[in-house]
C-alpha cells in the first residue's frame, strides 16, 4: 500500500482489530490518529511509497529482579502499553534512512558500516550496529525507508532506548523476510548497544521489549538466557499499572548505579567468583565478618539483596503461572522493601533531602491502605532507582484518584495509567 492507501485502510478501521488488541478498545480511536499521524509524517519526508508496512514495539516495566542481571541474577519484566510505531518500506540503494519525531533523519550506508568511538551514544551508532549484529546472524540486510514516532517516554525507566533498537530489527526482520525470533533479535541489539553504542547494559531491557507480556530471564548464562513467559493478563484481573515519575534530578547519578554492580562484583570476588550468581551463598554468610572489613556494609546488603531477589523472582514466576495474584502483590512488596533497604537505591546520599521516590512510595501505600478495594496492591522502586519513578499495581477503578494525588505532588501529567501488552516486536500491517 502507498501512503493514501494505507490511509484510508486505518481510516475505515481495518486496523481496530489490532489497535484493540495491542492497546485496548476504549483507545482505539486514539492510536488511530497516532498511526495516521506517523503515516503523515512519512509523506511528507518520503513521498506517497509504494509497499508501506506498519510496525510497533512496546516499552517495558521491570517488576522483580532489580539491578540483579549485570550478576547473572533472575529477572521478571513486562511490556506495556507505551510503543514506538513505525511506517517504513524497502529500498534497494543500500542506505537506511529512519527520521524520529523530534529528532533529525539519521542515514546509514550499510556498506560503510563500522565501529567508531566519535559515534557512541547516538542513534545512527545503534543503526550501524542492529545492522552489523543482524548480518552477522545470517540475515539479509537492506535499505530502507522508515518514520517513527514513540509515546515511551525518555527517563522514565520503560527502556526507550531498547525499543528503538529492537524496532530496527523488528523492520528488517519483516522486510527482508528473515527468519529470526524476537530473542535473537534482543540479543543482537544488546550487541548493538554494547559495541557500537557504546554501553556495556545487560539484556532485560531489550528481551522484555522483544518478546512482550510478562517474561521471566534467568541470566546465569548470559550469552543464552532462559526465558519463560508466564501466561497471565493483569487487566483481565481488573489492575492498573501506575508509573508515576518523581521528576527527580538525574544529573551526578552515574557512580551510584555504577556502585551496585562493582559492590556485588566485590563480595562475589571475595567468594572466588566473578558475579554473585556463581557464589556459595552459604558461604558468603559464613564470611560476612571477614566482608565487614574487606567490602563494607552496604556491600553485603546489595549481596542479601541478591540471593534473595532471585528467590522471588522464580515465586512470582510460579505465582503468575498459577493465576495467584495475592502471591504475586507480596512479591511486588517483598522485592521493593529489599530494594529500599538493602539495595539501598530509593535516593542518592549525595543529595539525600531530595527523596521523591520515598515521598511518592509513602503517598501511594498510603492511599491504597485507604481504598475500599478487595484486591491486594503493591508499589515499590522502579528502574534504576536513586531519581526517577516508581510503579504501583492499582485496582483499575482506584488508579485515577490515585492520579490525582500524586499529579498534585510531582506535577500535571507525573502519573502513568498503563497495561500489560501480551504482544512484543510485532508487524501491525
Amino acid at each position: 500500500m502507498n501512503t493514501y492507501e494505507l490511509k484510508k485502510y486505518v481510516s475505515e478501521g481495518r486496523l481496530n482489530e489490532t489497535l484493540a488488541a495491542l492497546y485496548g478498545a476504549e483507545n482505539i480511536e486514539m492510536q488511530k490518529a497516532r498511526y495516521l499521524s506517523a503515516i503523515d509524517g512519512y509523506e511528507e519526508l518520503y513521498g506517497a511509497g509504494e509497499n508501506l508496512r506498519l510496525f510497533s514495539v512496546p516499552g517495558r516495566s521491570e517488576i522483580s529482579g532489580n539491578h540483579t542481571d549485570h550478576n547473572h541474577g533472575k529477572v521478571l519484566a513486562a511490556s506495556i502499553d507505551l510503543d514506538i510505531i513505525a511506517v517504513a518500506e524497502a529500498t534497494d540503494d543500500g542506505v537506511i534512512r529512519i527520521k524520529s519525531a523530534g529528532f533529525p533523519e539519521d542515514s546509514v550506508t550499510i556498506a560503510d558500516i563500522k565501529i567508531d568511538p566519535e559515534k557512541f551514544f547516538t542513534s545512527f551508532a545503534v543503526i550501524e550496529g542492529m545492522c552489523d549484529g543482524m548480518a552477522k546472524a545470517g540475515c539479509t540486510v537492506g535499505g530502507f525507508r522508515a518514520y517513527t514516532t514513540s509515546n515511551v517516554f525518555k527517563g522514565s525507566g520503560l527502556s526507550s532506548s531498547a525499543a528503538f533498537e529492537v524496532m530496527v530489527g523488528n523492520i528488517i526482520r519483516t522486510l527482508y523476510d528473515n527468519n529470526i525470533s524476537d530473542i535473537e533479535i534482543a540479543k543482537i541489539a544488546q550487541y548493538s548497544e554494547n559495541v557500537f553504542f557504546g554501553k556495556p547494559c545487560g539484556l532485560m531491557d531489550q528481551m522484555a521489549c522483544a518478546v512482550g507480556g510478562f517474561i521471566a530471564i534467568d541470566f546465569a548464562d548470559p550469552k543464552n538466557p532462559i526465558v519463560e513467559k508466564p501466561a497471565f493478563d493483569l487487566s483481565a484481573m481488573g489492575y492498573s499499572l501506575c508509573i508515576i515519575d518523581t521528576h527527580g534530578n538525574h544529573a551526578d547519578l552515574n557512580d551510584d548505579y555504577a556502585s551496585v554492580p562493582a559492590e556485588m562484583k566485590a563480595v562475589a570476588a571475595a567468594l572466588g567468583t566473578t558475579v554473585l550468581r556463581d557464589a556459595d551463598e552459604a558461604k558468603f554468610i559464613q564470611i560476612i565478618p571477614a566482608l565487614r572489613e574487606s567490602v563494607g556494609d552496604r556491600a553485603i546488603l546489595r549481596a542479601l539483596h541478591f540471593f534473595a531477589e532471585n528467590r522471588r523472582v522464580e515465586a512470582q514466576t510460579e505465582a503468575l503461572k498459577a493465576g495467584d495474584i495475592a502471591a504475586f502483590m507480596a512479591g511486588v512488596r517483598a522485592s521493593g522493601n529489599s530494594s529500599f533497604k538493602y539495595l539501598q537505591n530509593v535516593y542518592t546520599t549525595k543529595n539525600v533531602s531530595e527523596q521523591g521516590l520515598s515521598l511518592a512510595l509513602a503517598l501511594t501505600e498510603a492511599y491504597l491502605a485507604d481504598t475500599d478495594s478487595d484486591l491486594p496492591s503493591a508499589c515499590r522502586v522502579h528502574g534504576g532507582g536513586f531519581a526517577g519513578t516508581i510503579q504501583a499495581f492499582v485496582p483499575a477503578e482506584d488508579a485515577a484518584g490515585l492520579a490525582a494525588l500524586l499529579d498534585s505532588v510531582f506535577g500535571e501529567g507525573a502519573t502513568h495509567i498503563l497495561k500489560i501488552r501480551q504482544q512484543g516486536a510485532i508487524c501491525t500491517l
